[in-house]
């Protein structure tokens, strides 16, 4: 349980703001699992969700880094939680998946050239003698633009997306999982991501430019 509990180069639990957010953000309770759930939703919602902000600057997948930048996509956000976990004193880990994004814009599902969000992050936290999946991914506000429930997290059960949003249409689907990490494999993360969008690394790729939470605000705006 140390190596899930110590700083790490992407969980860098021992970085002064991250320090500073956990302190402010794990709430009065002395109890690890409402602590646990307060940082939940302290990064789901005050760290805004935004693909378009993806680099291959290692730097930038730092937990630290997206909470100085106030938006970012799955993978730092759940390496901020874990970060935050571990600062409390939760054992706390990074999980990898491949899922299939049914609800997304065209446009990033044109830059992206497929449905398929490869290396979706979340973070595993060990309450009460189990591991527990939890996803911060998805803040508040950029739900409420999709129309989609957001992700609850009461520390016993898993949170993961759902399969089907309120209308019943689809939502989210689990296709491969690549297991969990005390710290993000950079070799694995890079390589596979390579594999499924060459292009995106390609030099002057126009990936890195855009705000989700803007487009699905205008798809809002236009549907009415």
């Amino acid at each position: 349980m140390q190596s899930s509990l110590i700083p790490s180069r992407f969980v860098d639990s021992d970085h002064p703001r991250v320090v500073e957010f956990a302190e402010l953000s794990r709430g009065p309770s002395c109890d690890p699992r409402a602590q646990a759930v307060s940082l939940y939703y302290a990064v789901r919602d005050q760290i805004r969700y935004n693909p378009y902000v993806f680099s291959p600057d290692h730097e930038t997948l730092k937990a630290s880094h997206a909470l100085v930048a106030g938006e970012s996509y799955c993978v730092p956000k759940a390496l901020l939680l874990a970060a935050c976990a571990r600062h409390c004193e939760i054992p706390a880990r990074i999980g990898l998946a491949d899922v299939r994004n049914h609800l997304s814009t065209p446009r990033l599902i044109e830059m992206l050239r497929s449905e398929v969000f490869a290396m979706h992050g979340y973070t595993e936290l060990f309450i009460e003698g189990q591991w527990v999946k939890a996803t911060p991914a998805f803040n508040l506000a950029l739900c409420q633009m999709f129309k989609v429930e957001p992700l609850e997290f009461d520390g016993r059960s898993d949170s993961v997306f759902h399969p089907f949003n309120a209308d019943g249409a689809r939502y989210v689907e689990y296709l491969a999982d690549h297991g969990q990490f005390d710290d993000l494999p950079l070799e694995l993360f890079f390589g596979h991501l390579r594999q499924c969008y060459p292009h995106l690394f390609e030099e002057g790729s126009a990936f890195l430019r855009g705000d989700l939470q803007a487009e699905a605000a205008s798809m809002h705006e236009g549907g009415r």
